[in-house]
């Protein structure tokens, strides 16, 4: 008899290799071994893959951790701190940054703003914004030693005077940043879990520090992340994490590999979260899964067979449904605060997708590259790849994109990467090309701010299928914004950064054409979406 994946509306479990994968793990026990943190669950490639599954553990010990962390917000609520500002990148900002979308400021709380951009007007307009007097800013970088998240302190440390009280570090223990949060007299030092990994961090410190000061009813979502994680000891087939990895990680190694991220409006923030857990555990060694976030709901007859979508509606609410004719599942909440479920369910399923496309979920070995060559870069006077890029609103520029999108073939997915400061209307104007995109060649596309898809999606866009077609957008950034106790600005920075992921993406045999659009952004985002008129 067939099983049926649990707990979903509309399932996946007829998707061929759903059953194999039920029995291979019923049969060998590997959910009993997943929770024992047993590396060999994927293979004797991942032997160090049991020194990164702290996470499993988060939902019942970090209700040890809230005392300190309720005392911080408590202390900011107190003072009217005004705003916080988390300074981070990838597995550091992203949790944060649903946490602020999903939930907003309680009363009384100060509102949450995430700096991830080195784009220098982003950085710029941010200062503008806030009055660094009733600011709390949060250092948030694992390995302590992330040079945006470096940048991004130093600057506002100048800002402020070099007023501790006005600092929160949250970091490993021992790194570089620890260790210069407390030579600086940081208010507060936040020390995550080694063995958890960024991407797997969200019910970390360094999630739960930025949620506690803006008033998330923090040990309820714990109680439905420790729910879902009982859930997630069940046997395989009636696991509705594990069982939903398995099937997502068969429907990826028979080509439908283009995982569509939906939800309702009030869950919206959460695919970005997704994206990089899927991307990062699950794009390597040549093969793995897209995720696919932020796209318009498409006429059905524009998706091509390579999708599979999981939808998230809110119960009661707007409902948004699967498109006619697609696989996927449809997972119900009950309310926000379900949000930590949906956390250990993800982690759960991806790493059981790992198993199943012989990947080591915990490594991100394709990342490291962009970082040197945008390393090199730096070294240099100015950005100097030495590639073709020319003036979005010039002929050859109009007439390559075409021809690149035209050129797109199925199992292909194009990704756009736009080196520009995150807003609504580039937002706007992003999402119309991607529709043209697709109305013209059937293929997925996926759309990323540079540098902070670096730490998100690079990976699989280096490492995973090989069908990956970048369009890399880049900008003039104006005048220079220096990095305080440094060499540099955030606009050889920034550049620098789109350089080395150009040279990335080259080295790795992907197709990728690069564009700028001057001083005009919005006259040049234009122009690439008339190229396909």
């Amino acid at each position: 008899m067939t099983a049926r994946l649990p707990l979903y509306t509309d399932d996946l479990s007829g998707l061929d290799g759903w059953d194999r994968a039920v029995r291979r793990w019923e049969e060998r026990g590997l959910v009993d071994r997943l929770w024992a943190s047993d590396p060999s669950v994927w293979g004797t490639a991942a032997a160090t893959a049991g020194d990164w599954l702290g996470w499993l553990d988060l939902p019942y010990a970090m209700g040890d951790r809230l005392p300190d962390m309720v005392r911080l917000a408590e202390e900011a609520a107190s003072e009217e701190v005004a705003d916080v500002v988390l300074l981070g990148m990838g597995g550091s900002s992203l949790a944060p940054e649903v946490f602020g979308a999903v939930f907003g400021s309680g009363p009384g709380r100060p509102r949450l703003t995430v700096l991830d951009s080195t784009h220098p007007e982003t950085v710029t307009s941010l200062r503008s914004r806030i009055d660094p007097s009733s600011t709390l800013f949060l250092v948030s970088s694992k390995s302590g030693t992330t040079v945006e998240t470096l940048s991004f302190y130093r600057f506002f440390w100048e800002q402020c005077s070099g007023e501790g009280a006005r600092f929160v570090a949250i970091t490993d223990r021992g790194t570089p940043l620890d260790r210069l949060a407390r030579e600086r007299g940081f208010r507060a030092v936040f020390n995550a879990p080694a063995d958890v990994g960024g991407r797997f961090s969200a019910l970390s410190a360094f999630g739960l520090v930025p949620a506690a000061l803006i008033g998330v009813d923090i040990p309820s979502l714990l109680e439905r992340a420790r729910e879902a994680a009982d859930r997630g000891r069940l046997g395989a087939a009636e696991n509705p994490a594990v069982g939903l990895g398995l099937a997502v990680g068969a429907a990826a190694a028979a080509g439908m590999d283009k995982l569509t991220l939906h939800t309702t409006d009030s869950l919206a923030a959460f695919p970005a979260w997704m994206e990089q857990l899927v991307a990062e555990s699950l794009g390597k060694n040549g093969v793995g899964i897209v995720p696919v976030a932020g796209e318009s709901i498409l006429p059905a007859g524009l998706y091509g067979s390579d999708r599979v979508f999981l939808v998230w509606e809110s119960d009661g609410g707007p409902q948004v449904g699967l498109p006619c004719g697609v696989s996927g599942a449809r997972i119900e909440v009950s309310d926000r605060l379900d949000l930590g479920a949906e956390i250990i369910r993800a982690e759960l399923a991806v790493a059981a997708a790992g198993e199943v496309l012989g990947v080591n979920p915990f490594d991100q070995p394709d990342v490291e590259e962009a970082k040197r060559l945008a390393s090199e870069a730096m070294g240099r006077d100015a950005a100097t790849a030495g590639t073709d890029l020319a003036p979005a609103q010039s002929t050859g520029a109009r007439a390559s994109i075409r021809r690149m999108v035209e050129e797109l073939g199925p199992g292909d997915y194009l990704g756009i990467h736009a080196y520009l400061p995150p807003g609504a209307d580039i937002e706007e104007k992003i999402g119309e090309v991607r529709r043209l995109i697709t109305g013209i060649s059937g293929v997925a596309t996926t759309f990323g701010y540079g540098p902070r898809f670096l730490h998100s999606t690079g990976q699989v866009h280096k490492g995973g299928p090989p069908g990956g077609v970048f369009l890399q957008i880049v900008d003039d950034p104006g005048p220079e914004v220096q990095v305080p106790e440094t060499g540099f600005g955030f606009s050889r920075l920034i550049a620098a950064q789109a350089e080395g992921d150009y040279l990335a993406l080259r080295g790795a045999g992907r197709r990728v054409l690069r564009v700028t659009l001057g001083s005009d952004r919005s006259g040049g985002l234009e122009a690439i979406a008339e190229s396909l008129v």
